[in-house]
């Protein structure tokens, strides 16, 4: 076999892609070969091309993710490819997911964080489930009070969702497109006048006496709306956290972390 030769090297790489089961780094593709057949990053690359180009119209693709490149079943497949498992695909809850997106997004991040943005508490399973799926880790320590833990996500979580880099997360004005808008109901009465003027100045006299937010159920487009803000908004330098003198007003008590 003339391993100089592109399309036949394609089809070593082909097998040993398929004998491994999971992404190969170019490096970790040169290392399976004796020093003196051992193919240039360049002619791998070739090869490589040769062997995406051979999979079109079959049921399999070549595709390059962050750990190298896998063999994989077509996504247009996967309605009969799974029936070959008994068990169902896990689900997951909002709460994970709405978790897992911050992280992605804001990386590196805290629990507590991410709890301001969503407006409750971050359940330790979600965390823990993140954290055995290999999808996110702790990437080090915020130099706060009770030093909390940042998440970050992890190769293997770029390798699930077929990405090379954190650069191919979809834009978050895309996905706000992804949640239908609310369907508007037509038989709503109308509010009076006289009602809706009250109503109104009602929340004009609650803004100007800085009345607590009440929130509720954060809806997937408002959570990212909350995301695309944060850079602007959230907490990362902890100012108020210093003592009085250092913060510029002598003769105040610091306040108290949370």
């Amino acid at each position: 076999m003339n391993l100089a030769d592109p399309r036949q090297l394609a089809t070593v790489l082909e097998a040993i892609l398929l004998a491994a089961g999971k992404p190969l780094a170019l490096e970790r593709l040169a290392e399976l070969f004796d020093a003196h057949e051992r193919p240039s990053p360049k002619l791998l690359r070739e090869a490589l091309a040769v062997l995406g180009g051979s999979c079109l119209g079959r049921g399999f693709e070549l595709s390059e993710v962050a750990s190298g490149y896998r063999l994989q079943v077509r996504e247009r497949f996967s309605p009969w490819v799974s029936r070959l498992w008994e068990e169902r695909p896990q689900r997951y809850s909002r709460a994970l997911l709405e978790t897992l997106a911050l992280i992605a997004y804001r990386q590196p991040i805290t629990r507590g964080e991410i709890e301001e943005v969503r407006g409750v508490a971050v359940n330790s399973n979600i965390i823990r489930t993140l954290q055995e799926r290999d999808w996110i880790r702790v990437v080090g320590y915020r130099e706060v009070p009770g030093r909390p833990a940042m998440f970050a996500t992890t190769r293997a979580f770029l390798d699930h969702f077929n990405l090379r880099s954190l650069d191919e997360l979809p834009p978050l004005a895309v996905l706000r497109e992804l949640e239908p808008q609310p369907p508007v109901d037509d038989l709503d009465p109308e509010v009076p006048a006289d009602l809706q003027a009250r109503a109104d100045l009602a929340l004009a006299e609650a803004d100007e006496d800085d009345a607590p937010e009440v929130r509720g159920e954060t809806s997937f487009r408002s959570l990212l709306a909350e995301l695309d803000a944060m850079e602007q908004g959230l907490k990362s330098d902890f100012d108020d956290l210093l003592p009085a003198e250092e913060a510029g007003e002598p003769g105040e008590a610091a306040p108290a972390g949370d």
